[in-house]
Order: structure tokens, then sequence, then C-alpha cells
């Protein structure tokens, strides 16, 4: 149930990346504002994949955008290599957000239809004078072979030249060639065939380990997530309600909600029926005025007055497994049916 709490957060000064509090808001007219991300905490350490995963409209790309800055969250800390970004005048943030990129889910259209490939690519050297005249060539061919690309053939076109797989390469080569430390990957496979998805991946684990890079891997499929990510955060409407190893969460979710989205990963076998397996029932509700005590309570069938009245924090339930809910799943326990409960 979505929650709050520290429990999962490891101790102060080990990661590379620590949010705590985090609050986003928008303000939607009328006195009235979205309460987009409320009260997240994470952390990522030094060359670890975080997962974070969730229904579309959970707050997922939000938080990676705080992370950003982009904007500011309206709450909260974001503290990256020891340093508040939260607190940094604009300078200082603009100097310091070479170390920290982003992909982004569109790979088109978050590519300048104007501008040449090379160029593109070469757009963190140039603004930061890291390389010029032949030296910046060769790092541009070299971050373009990196990613399977041949420099001699795409170097002077256009992005409309590019399938939608080819230009999250070449957005991928953008964000890498500056060395930073950390990528927030804003659900970058989402948009890609299934067999172009595997390929991207694959790229990122090898660049991964080629730059030693630390990774936040938005997605809404658990199924990619699973096999990136050293860790798992799961969303629901702003919050966190489960934080864990990949292999404890998807083999026994504590969570009544992450145990419906893993029931909604296809099966590759035609005996299971789809009705057979648990659903999700009910609509999200709005941000605008999210529910008392636990947000997935008007979902879930186990909601009771405590629901209502309590937000659940987290707590331990395995060696690195956290749950924010007050009535967790036991390992190996199911619901067969998820649909509006009685906390509605």
């Amino acid at each position: 149930m979505a929650g709050t709490g520290k429990a999962h957060l490891r101790a102060p000064g080990q990661s590379l990346l620590r949010v705590e509090d985090l609050v986003v808001e928008f303000p939607a007219g009328r006195g009235q504002k979205v309460h987009a991300v409320t009260d997240v905490n994470l952390d990522v350490m030094a060359g670890e994949t975080l997962g974070l995963v969730g229904e579309s409209g959970c707050g997922k790309s939000t938080t990676g955008k705080a992370i950003m800055q982009l904007p500011a969250p309206t709450s909260g800390s974001v503290t990256f290599d020891g340093t508040d970004l939260t607190r940094l005048e604009p300078t200082e943030l603009r100097e310091i957000r070479t170390r920290l990129q982003m992909i982004f889910q569109d790979p088109i259209s978050s590519l300048n239809p104007r501008r040449r490939i090379e160029d593109i690519v070469a757009e963190g050297l140039d603004i930061w004078k890291k390389a010029t005249g032949a030296e910046r060539d060769r790092q541009v061919d070299e971050m373009l072979l990196t990613v399977g690309m041949d420099p001699s053939i795409v170097r002077g076109r256009r992005p409309h030249q590019f399938s939608g797989g080819q230009c999250q390469r070449i957005s991928i080569a953008r964000a890498v060639i500056t060395a930073p430390q950390l990528i927030v990957c804003d659900e970058p496979v989402s948009a890609l065939d299934v067999s172009v998805q595997a390929q991207i991946l694959n790229l990122l684990e090898d660049m991964k380990a080629q730059y030693g890079l630390t990774l936040i891997f938005i997605a809404h499929d658990l199924a990619v997530v699973k096999n990136i990510s050293d860790r798992v955060a799961v969303m629901y409407l702003g919050r966190l309600c489960e934080v864990g190893d990949p292999d404890l969460l998807y083999a026994h979710p504590a969570h009544p909600y992450t145990s419906a989205l893993l029931s909604a990963i296809p099966v590759p076998d035609p005996s299971i029926r789809p009705d057979q397996r648990q659903t999700l029932g009910g609509e999200i509700p709005s941000p605008l005025s999210p529910p008392s005590g636990c947000r997935f309570r008007t979902r879930c069938p186990r909601a009771d007055e405590k629901c209502r009245e309590e937000v659940p924090e987290m707590v331990r339930v395995d060696e690195d497994h956290f749950v924010a809910c007050h009535h967790p799943l036991e390992p190996g326990e199911t619901l067969v049916q998820i649909g509006s409960g009685p906390g509605s």
C-alpha cells in the first residue's frame, strides 16, 4: 500500500544518490494542486541500477525529472555525491549536471530535428569545451561506434532519417559522451518494438559496465525491469509501496499491488487463461484528491479502517525487502482477484 518511511534507505554517506521526503506538486487552478509525488525516499549506490516501476500516472517520470531538477521539487532533498542539488544556485547546478544525464522516453522527439547527428552527440562537449577539433570528432566517432552506429554513415544525417531504435542509440551516445556518473533512463524502451527493446537493454548493460555508470531505470514493464535492475522500487499514486532485491520481490511480493502487477506479465503458456489470473480492477484515484491513509485502499480487498486513517510506513520483511502495507502478503500467498475493495 502506497506509504512512506525510510527503513529501506542504506546508511547515509554510502550512496551516490539519496532522495529524502521528495514532494512534487503542480498547481491545477481554483486553489487545487496535483499531488504527483509525495514523501518519496530512494537511494542508489554507485554502480547500481535501480528499477522504478508502476502504472502509468503513478509519478515515476516526475520523480526522475525532480531528481534532475527539471523542474525542482516542491520540497525534500536530492543529495548527489554529497551535494544537495535542491540548494544549489543555478550556475552551480548547471555545472554539476554534466555528471547527471537523462535518456527520454520518446527517442525521436528528444532529438533536435534540424541538427546533424554529430552535432547532437557532441553538444555536451561543445558547451563545456571538453574537446575541440580532431579530438572532438574522435570522441564522437568512438561513441557512435560504441552504440552500434557507423560514424561514416550517420554523422551528417538528421534524426528523421533513422528509426526509433537508432534514435535511442543516438540519445544514449549523447548522454554518455560527457562521462556522467548517473543516468536517469525514463522508459527508454517503451516506444520500441520488442526485438529492439532487447538490443537497447543489452546496450545499456554493456555501457554501464564499460563506463562505470549508475542507472535509474524507469518503466511500467516489470519483466523488463527484473533483468536489468539490482534493486526495484514500486510506486503507486505518488508513493512508494515496495522496495527490494528483484529476485525476492518477484518471487514473494509482499504488497497486493505488486502481486497484481506481476500477475499482469504475459505468460507464454496457452493453457493459462487470462481470466484465471488475478487482475487489478477499478480506476486510479485522482492525484488532485488522493485517498487518505493508504492510497491503494480504494482498490484493495484487504483494506480496513486502519488503512483509511494511517499512512503505512516501510517495514523490513526480508534481508533486502521492504513493504509499506498494514496487511502484507505472506510468502507464497496470492490474491485470486483484486477489485474495488471495502475501503472505497
